[in-house]
């Protein structure tokens, strides 16, 4: 047969083709997507020179059940590779196969060899316990990966809201608790149905609403492999595992061992049945996103997705194409500044709005999205600006971690004021107050009133400010008060890991301590944090488990832990129910005054700043560790730091004792205030604090 025989034939082919089962399909939306009876693909490659699509009936199948390879002219419109399939469910496995220049020279990956994610899957299956490993060896390896290669699932999209609507809680109302699904009710101790899952996190919707918070931060819960940690612990022998979820597949899909079924797809379905219930409780729901790296790491890591699809586009190449430019720590950056990646991530934070509902997010290492094309951080960045202004994300709560691990540390100045930020700054001054640290009382008093000394400057108010002393990357509340120096030598990484300088104390003996004495005083200090945090203007934050005393043994990066190191121990309810009940009164105070509550830093006339003697206090007195503070009409803030007990003058009175540190319940925080006090003065316990309402 002659050569324009053989196309004749293969044309009249495409075109039965066409109108029955395969179609050209359409460039938009990318990912896949039903479209009337069947499924539309769409992929984004610049410089890929074929794409082959392959369709699997189980996951551990080495062999597609089913392969289209797609035509440059008719599949392909733009960058964008498509096409559509007859009869195509919810559940179906696929995944690309894409060609082009194997030249990391050039800064090119390709390599047909390896199954590859959608980017915009919104659903992956992984290999169960299985590492990548098959994945690893980039663009040179020449072995099929399809068994071990993390697979795309089609997914069902309709789903009954029943009429859910976005909460729009105020910033000046929100209590913010920052926790990790699997973490949080994974311990036998929980008390669920379904420990360590979404449907888990719904049964604890009355004790967070008892305690008293207004919206969750979930840790990371985009797709991630927990099982690429190659070392062990060198306690136990055991393997460890990537426990945080610090390093996400894809963007758009949930992580399936969060679901309580196995199910392909089953994850994203009980992500939004949590969102809804918990939007029925009126507690909103912000996710914690990792949008400046993924799983593939540097040029030695896995290709699993961007790597094969595009790596020169989705990357940011160094000055060597063949390596990356790192401002993550992880080896290698999403390349934020290019206007298709924009539109990527643009596209994810649409879709968790529209799709699953959820209230605001947090995004880790937010000062990488704002670099240029040179790596320079600058002020009003695109991306930052468009999800600023974008119409769709105006009612939800926008995080910056304001800062990178190349240098950058934007607290105070990051980008507009629809952006609020993890005040890292507030974290380390109240933990040197409290601390007793020399020369800290003017910085501790301008945490109180909001950080106007970092916000004020760029148009922005307290309600920028998100108020934390723990968070997961750190030691814990109690950790904070028990140790001295970090212990992570369960990390296998020769305690090089983790932060050095944690503004900690173990007031006496490093970790656990039988001594009633030592116990008292760390009890106190982790009232003295609570209660700072309830009071400061600002949006308090706490760390999920702090408020039952929940302990990591002095380990400050317990990202590779996913036992009883990291998990939340729900006997401690009972245990340390002193804490806990203090936690939620506090709370419920900052509740019922409007006056801690408000987006407005202090004015002359509102406040009076107090000295112990009367008077102001002395500022630039290295020594002074003692602060009252008068918020008029009605409130006075007594905080001391100091090793010795002061008896602290009053403003003109009378006075009632609803909060003290010091005193042993439950007159450490009372419902309603007790008899007025008798005197003018008040005699302040060492390393304690007071409120006191008129």
């Amino acid at each position: 047969m002659r050569r324009e025989d053989e196309l004749s034939d293969l044309e009249r082919l495409l075109a039965s083709c066409e109108v029955q089962t395969v179609r050209s399909g359409a460039p938009l939306p990318l990912g896949a997507r039903r479209r009337g009876s069947g499924v539309n693909f769409a992929l984004l490659s610049r410089h890929a020179t074929g794409v082959r699509l392959d369709l699997f009936a189980r996951h551990e199948d080495t062999a597609p059940a089913r392969t289209i390879i797609l035509d440059p002219l008719r599949n392909k419109t733009g960058d964008i590779w498509h096409v559509w399939l007859e009869g195509i469910e919810a559940g179906q496995l696929y995944g690309y196969r894409v060609a082009g220049p194997a030249a990391p020279d050039r800064g090119h990956r390709f390599n047909p060899n390896k199954l590859l994610v959608d980017p915009y899957a919104t659903a992956i299956a992984l290999a169960d316990g299985r590492d990548f490993g098959d994945a690893r060896g980039g663009h040179s390896a020449d072995v099929d990966d399809a068994a071990t290669a993390p697979k795309s699932i089609v997914t069902h999209e309709h789903f009954d809201w029943r009429g859910d609507q976005p909460i729009r809680r105020p910033w000046s109302e929100t209590v913010l608790y920052e926790l990790h699904v699997r973490g949080f009710t994974i311990h036998p101790t929980s008390g669920v149905r379904f420990p360590g899952t979404y449907r888990g996190l719904v049964e604890k919707i009355p004790y967070l609403k008892d305690l008293g918070v207004t919206a969750v931060e979930l840790m990371p819960i985009l797709e991630f492999n927990e099982h690429e940690c190659a070392r062990v612990d060198p306690v136990s022998g055991r393997r460890l595992k990537n426990y945080w979820g610090y390093d996400p597949i894809g963007f758009f899909a949930p992580k399936s061992s969060y679901a309580s079924v196995a199910a392909e797809g089953a994850a994203l379905l009980e992500l939004k049945e949590t969102v809804r219930a918990f939007h029925e409780a009126r507690l909103e729901v912000i996710l914690d996103l990792v949008l400046n790296h993924t799983v593939e790491g540097d040029e030695s890591g896995p290709t699993v997705g961007f790597r094969g699809i595009d790596n020169a586009l989705y990357y940011w190449l160094a000055d060597d194409p063949s390596r990356y430019r790192d401002f993550t720590g992880t080896g290698h950056t999403i390349r934020a500044s290019h206007p298709v990646v924009r539109d990527l991530i643009l596209d994810a934070l649409r879709y968790w709005v529209v799709e699953a509902h959820v209230d605001g997010f947090r995004f880790d290492l937010a000062s990488v999205l704002g670099r240029d094309e040179h790596g320079r951080v600058v002020g009003d960045a695109p991306l930052l600006e468009r999800i600023a202004e974008d119409p769709i994300l105006r009612d939800t709560k926008l995080v910056a971690e304001a800062w990178d691990v190349a240098g950058a540390y934007q607290v105070g100045s990051f980008s507009q004021r629809r952006w609020a930020e993890w005040n890292g700054t507030y974290r380390d001054d109240v933990r040197r107050f409290w601390r007793g640290d020399r020369g800290m009382l003017g910085r501790f008093a301008s945490r109180l009133a909001g950080s106007a000394d970092l916000y004020e400057r760029s148009g922005k108010g307290p309600e920028s400010s998100i108020n934390f002393v723990t968070c997961h990357d750190g030691f814990t509340l109690a950790d904070l008060v028990s140790y001295a120096r970090k212990h992570n030598e369960r990390n296998g990484e020769g305690e090089r890991d983790g932060a050095d300088e944690n503004f900690s104390a173990s007031y006496g003996v490093e970790g656990p301590s039988g001594d009633p004495a030592t116990e008292s005083l760390r009890t106190r200090q982790i009232k003295n944090f609570l209660l700072t945090l309830a009071v400061s203007r600002g949006v308090p934050m706490l760390l999920g488990g702090d408020e039952l005393r929940r302990t990591q043994r002095g380990n400050n990066n317990a990202y590779c832990h996913d036992d009883e190191t990291s998990w939340v121990d729900w006997r401690m309810l009972e245990q340390h129910g002193e804490i806990h009940r203090f936690a939620r009164g506090v709370l419920a105070l900052r509740a019922r005054r409007g006056v801690f509550r408000r987006e407005e830093f202090f004015r002359a006339e509102d406040v009076a700043w107090l000295a112990p003697g009367g008077g102001l206090p002395c500022w630039e007195d290295p020594e002074a560790r003692c602060l009252g503070l008068l918020l008029r009409p009605d409130v006075c803030l007594l905080f001391n730091a100091d090793e010795t007990a002061r008896a602290f003058a009053l403003p003109r009175g009378p006075w009632r004792v609803v909060v003290d540190t010091a005193a042993p319940p439950p007159r450490d925080v009372c419902e309603d205030a007790g008899a007025p006090l008798a005197g003018a003065s008040y005699l302040l316990e060492a390393r304690s604090s007071v409120v006191l309402v008129a």
